[in-house]
């Protein structure tokens, strides 16, 4: 454990006074074990107050939240339909507890993944039967491995501590090495956070307690003591941003000299800027899409292409975990229903790319009009619903038979134009 200052450990103190602390209080040790090599304390909180975290976790709980998720049956035939039968469906498709919606719950879900590596859900039962799903703070969570082998979850909620059964917390592990919990993703990269914290902080102190002028004052004499201080508090005046662009007054034969100051060694922008690459880095996103547009992305051209590779990188592996976790926990390993993610709303913003996906789908009979009517919000249509092919593509072993009958087809279309009377 690093040394810390007195006064952090006086104010965590008394946070916790009259709560009793033990080794495996999770929330009141996390104070001690989050300090990053440049002396900052890196929380989740601290963390989230720099802008690339922010849109880092933003965008990735706010993305995946917008997705549909359904609940579906397999059939005998192999196909699928919605199980809104099943009395999961509701809790995983609409509304899992009476506060929140869908959305709401898989934001909290995946947030709680990206900065705890960890998401808790705990199942409420009335009589045996689950009638809500409630998400729990990761960080008041402690995991236990029992000598049984079983897993055991203490929560503490309002300083009252309360265990919760295995069967009835689902669970949901971000990248791991033990298979109980997820390794903390904060804690882990308390250096790249810490070193970011740093770099915002002295970069706002020159905004803060730099001088703005753009020159300095010199005099051909010693000024004395009494001279100096009033010169100090003088300068003082032109101090801080807000006294940016003052004209200062030479006096006693003092001459004015002009200086420039190095913006990039003043602000630290290229430090800066890679704290920004190091974070998107440390969460999976691609920097273009938090805003850090300085260096040209070696990403696809295309809005699409880009959409399929953030999905297929960064935001796939959260979804199968989501998936796989819902349907182990909630599911009761019934394999004929299984849970899923719509991704097809985020290819939407490419018009050209939705059109060309609708037009091979329904053209080479893999997908009916109404079933392509219906992704774009689309009312049916009468006969929408058969299955259609382009006429040109034919079986090889049929192709003498389709000539034959466009030939026959010739000759009596021929035959009846030849017959008929004319006027």
């Amino acid at each position: 454990m690093s040394k810390e200052k007195p006064g952090r450990v006086k104010s965590a103190l008394l946070n916790w006074l009259g709560v009793p602390i033990s080794l495996t209080t999770g929330q009141f040790w996390a104070e001690w074990q989050g300090e990053s090599s440049s002396g900052k304390n890196v929380t989740v909180n601290s963390t989230m107050q720099l802008s690339a975290a922010w849109a880092c976790v933003r965008l990735l709980s706010q993305t995946i939240s917008t997705l549909p998720i359904k609940l579906y049956e397999r059939q005998a035939d192999g196909s699928r339909v919605a199980a809104v039968n099943h009395p999961m469906y509701r809790m995983i498709s609409r509304r899992p507890n009476a506060e929140m919606t869908t959305a709401r719950f898989i934001l909290m879900i995946v947030a709680s993944i990206c900065l705890w590596g960890n998401a808790y859900v705990e199942k409420r039962r009335i009589g045996g039967r689950v009638v809500a799903l409630v998400p729990l703070l990761p960080q008041c969570m402690v995991v236990k491995r029992l000598e049984t082998g079983r897993l055991q979850y203490q929560y503490t909620e309002n300083g009252v501590g309360r265990d919760i059964a295995e069967k009835d917390v689902m669970h949901i592990r971000g990248f791991g090495l033990d298979g109980v919990c997820g390794m903390l993703p904060v804690r882990q990269g308390r250096d790249i956070f810490g070193g970011a914290m740093s770099a915002d902080e002295a970069a706002y102190k020159v905004f803060a307690q730099g001088m703005q002028a753009s020159g300095i004052l010199s005099a051909d004499n010693t000024l004395s003591k009494e001279q100096r201080d009033a010169l100090r508090v003088n300068l003082e005046r032109f101090s801080s941003s807000k006294n940016a662009g003052k004209v200062m007054v030479a006096e006693a034969g003092m001459k004015y000299q002009s200086i420039t100051m190095n913006p990039e060694a003043a602000q630290m922008l290229e430090t800066r800027a890679f704290g920004i690459e190091e974070i998107c880095r440390w969460f999976g996103v691609p920097p273009f899409m938090v805003g850090h547009m300085d260096k040209q992305s070696s990403w696809a051209s295309s809005v699409e292409g880009m959409n399929l590779q953030f999905l297929t990188n960064t935001l796939r592996p959260i979804l199968e975990n989501i998936e796989q976790e819902i349907d182990r926990c909630l599911l009761d390993d019934d394999e004929r229903y299984y849970v899923e993610f719509n991704v097809e709303g985020l290819l939407r913003a490419d018009s050209a790319g939705r059109a060309a996906y609708l037009s091979t789908m329904t053209q080479n009979g893999l997908m009916s009009r109404n079933e392509g009517r219906r992704l774009e919000n689309l009312s049916r249509v009468e006969g929408g619903d058969e299955l259609t092919v382009q006429s040109n593509l034919v079986p090889l072993h049929l192709l003498g038979n389709a000539a034959a009958n466009d030939s026959q087809r010739a000759r009596a279309a021929l035959q009846a134009w030849l017959n008929e009377p004319t006027e």
